[in-house]
């Protein structure tokens, strides 16, 4: 796989961490609690995602290069 394919995967799930987000607060501000609390779950998921696969890369466990 190639570098810049890589940039682009990780890119992507920071995008869908963000568009979580909005999609939380958007839904928050106009009183849609549930779908304001599935939002918060799924960017909650991501993150953790993110973190795990950080951990592994900097354990030398998952290589990116």
């Amino acid at each position: 796989m190639s570098s810049q394919r890589k940039r682009r995967s990780t890119a992507a799930i920071l995008g869908w961490i963000i568009a979580q987000l909005l999609i939380a607060a958007i839904a928050a501000l106009f009183g849609l609690n549930r779908i304001s609390g599935i939002a918060l779950t799924g960017a909650n998921l991501l993150i953790v995602v993110a973190l795990v696969m950080l951990v592994l890369i900097a354990l030398g466990v998952f290589a990116i290069a």
